[in-house]
């Protein structure tokens, strides 16, 4: 594991930002940050960029606990951008990989390099100011990543991006990731925790109400239910149902079915499959999950009920 959060809290004047909050990272992942506006996520990476102290607890990265000597192993992009405006953006990218340790000569060669990635390198001696917000945006992630950290911070990753940079973004970031580099993604677009995202923790009210993989975490709330697409029968179909399933909702289209069902008594998949099989030309079948979204929602809603 190279990072460990452990039960970490933290009070500000009137307001307890934390409450014995642990999260775990594993070498080579991207780690969902999740939770509502004011949770406390943005605390939990300030502590871990060794911005603020914690009231308790501790944060190691690989197994050490951190300090100034890990603030070159850590890369962090904050949701408020901050770049030099009057500075080119060769300048500023040489200049804040200099304050990371990174040697003159590297730092020129992964800046052409990750230029000509983001098709900006005509734009290396322009002013900040001088850029579009989603190629100020670019230039940040470049900062970010451009000394090679081995955890990378990401907080809104995507904020200012259109549709086409959102992409090219995200395949960087699931490169790093290929290439071992731990993340930690703070987002509120659930659906880019489903692309990108092996593990989540979902942190409301400073406490963390939810963790675990993003497989785990959307089986263990589903319903027990499938999708079934097939040709045949419907008399036929829910007859083979038998007292093991019951139909939920059906709909026919140009002669094909869909029919969603729900396991009365925790039969699985494949039980489902050897049931009908026999009966109607099966196309199709999948266990239907819930999003992360409807997840994130339900949990939230669910907690801030019972903290009332």
């Amino acid at each position: 594991m190279i990072l460990e959060a452990k039960n970490i809290s933290k009070n500000y004047s009137g307001h307890r930002a934390l409450q014995e909050v642990s999260i775990g990272v594993e070498k080579g992942e991207v780690f969902g940050l999740l939770g509502p506006n004011g949770a406390g996520k943005t605390t939990l990476i300030r502590i871990i960029n060794q911005i603020i102290r914690p009231d308790s607890g501790t944060v190691l990265l690989n197994n050490e606990a951190i300090n100034s000597n890990s603030i070159p192993k850590i890369g962090y992009l904050p949701e408020e951008r901050g770049l030099y405006k009057k500075m080119t953006v060769a300048d500023q990218v040489l200049y804040l990989s200099s304050l990371k340790g990174l040697k003159i000569s590297l730092a020129k060669e992964r800046l052409k390099t990750w230029l000509e990635k983001f098709d900006m390198l005509p734009w290396a001696n322009k002013k900040i100011e001088e850029l579009s917000k989603g190629m100020q945006q670019k230039v940040q992630f470049i900062v970010t990543v451009i000394h090679e950290p081995e955890l990378l911070i990401l907080d809104e990753p995507f904020s200012g991006f259109d549709p086409v940079n959102t992409e090219l973004v995200k395949k960087e970031v699931l490169n790093l990731k290929k290439n071992g580099t731990s993340i930690i993604f703070s987002t509120h677009n659930m659906s880019s925790v489903e692309e990108v995202c092996d593990s989540i923790a979902l942190i409301n009210r400073s406490k963390k109400i939810l963790g675990g993989s993003v497989a785990e975490v959307r089986k263990s709330h589903g319903d027990d239910e499938f999708l079934v697409t097939y040709i045949g029968n419907k008399i036929a179909f829910v007859n083979a149902l038998w007292t093991n399933f019951q139909l939920v909702d059906h709909k026919e289209v140009n002669g094909v079915a869909e029919a969603r069902v729900k396991s009365l008594n925790g039969s699985n998949l494949n039980k489902l499959a050897e049931s009908i099989i026999p009966h109607v030309e099966l196309k199709a079948i999948q266990e239907k999950l819930p999003s992360m979204h409807d997840i994130f929602i339900k949990v939230v809603s669910q907690k801030d009920q019972v903290d009332e």
